[in-house]
């Protein structure tokens, strides 16, 4: 293991996807439901378009692991489970696969929230349980929502009962509605902005206006959207995580100081491409104070030093997680400060599966 876990560091990185900043939008959608519950119904009198789901819950809790049912530290955490699926599919429920994987985690007495991106070609057990592994984006296009909750669970000792489901065309519009974002652009980044916007328009439509400065500014939907996606300089993917989450974070903080005409706006925008397990009333008892919410550290699963790359036979390219076990150990430190945590039995068992699946393909 010792010796997999030193090629980690030679292997290509892999990116957190554009969608992460479909948090933002769910924090909004919550504030929307406070400023305008009125039945799922807009000013007009129009359905939202919301989807409420409810998913079996029950069996859900049932296959989880009992040292995860009785662990106190995470009894103070809610966590939520967020997908992102190109909408334009018209899937939302299933039948799709996940191009963003994430865990929301919110410690209930600070309002400090953890993001953690599952990278979605991680080599696990897709099917929670039934030991079938490969790349664990196909658990919701096999079982929707709830077996994608249900692998995320099983591999990685976690508790997440709801989930929110959103499609990514939405992004432009909930950016633009705030009237845009600041962000530091260098001169190697405009030309990739530049090219990324005309792309975008040739596949969705519209308008773009060409970025020609360097400097602070202010970028709009597609110009902040396409720079979500540069990977073509120093730092490839790991420097495209770090412009997703720079664009994250200014989204979140123009949020923050929205009028309730313009959060209104936006969610009338991107409300129609959600999915979820919530109702009223928990989308209030989370999101109605979402000012005093902070995103206080982000990251991706499986973790930098403990992950590798190969390609796995049939299964294609898959990351790898340099071992299952150390990595959930340290998952749950880095979500609940929780040190020294002893990893189920479950996880051990997928850790030695994916080694014997894995090892023969990687160099």
């Amino acid at each position: 293991m010792a010796n997999r876990r030193k090629k980690a560091n030679k292997t290509g990185k892999v990116a957190l996807f554009l969608v992460e900043l479909l948090v933002l939008a769910v924090m909004i959608a919550g504030l929307w439901f406070v400023i305008k519950a009125t039945g799922g119904k807009d000013s007009d009198g129009k359905n939202t378009g919301v989807q409420k789901v409810s998913i079996k819950e029950d069996d859900i809790i049932v296959k989880m692991n009992e040292n995860v049912k009785n662990n106190e530290t995470m009894k103070g955490y809610r966590n939520i489970a967020l997908f992102g699926v190109d909408s334009r599919t018209g899937a939302l429920t299933q039948k799709t696969r996940t191009d963003t994987i994430m865990i929301a985690s919110i410690n209930l007495a600070t309002k400090e929230v953890k993001l953690c991106s599952v990278y979605r070609d991680t080599y696990l057990n897709q099917m929670g349980g039934t030991d079938s592994f490969g790349k664990c984006n196909a658990s919701y296009a096999y079982g929707g929502a709830e077996q994608a909750i249900m692998m995320l669970n099983s591999n990685l000792d976690m508790d997440i009962t709801d989930f929110i489901t959103i499609g990514f065309e939405g992004l432009r519009d909930v950016i633009d509605a705030l009237g845009g974002v600041e962000i530091e652009v260098d001169e190697e980044e405009i030309k990739h902005i530049n090219n990324y916007q005309i792309s975008m328009v040739e596949s969705m439509g519209g308008s773009y206006t060409p970025v020609t400065k360097v400097g602070y500014q202010t970028l709009d939907g597609l110009q902040a959207t396409a720079y979500c996606r540069i990977r073509y300089t120093a730092g490839n993917d790991f420097k495209r995580t770090e412009r997703q989450r720079e664009v994250l974070k200014a989204t979140l903080d123009k949020a923050k100081t929205a009028s309730v005409s313009d959060l209104t706006k936006i969610c009338n925008n991107v409300f129609s491409e959600v999915y979820t397990s919530l109702d009223l009333n928990e989308i209030l008892e989370i999101l109605t104070e979402v000012t005093q919410y902070n995103i206080v550290d982000e990251g991706g699963f499986p973790e930098e030093s403990m992950v590798t790359t190969g390609t796995i036979g049939s299964k294609g390219s898959c990351v790898i997680p340099l071992d299952l076990e150390s990595n959930v150990v340290w998952l749950h430190e880095f979500l609940f400060d929780e040190s020294g945590y002893t990893p189920s039995e479950n996880v051990s068992n997928y850790s030695v599966q994916i080694y014997k699946d894995t090892s023969p393909y990687i160099q």
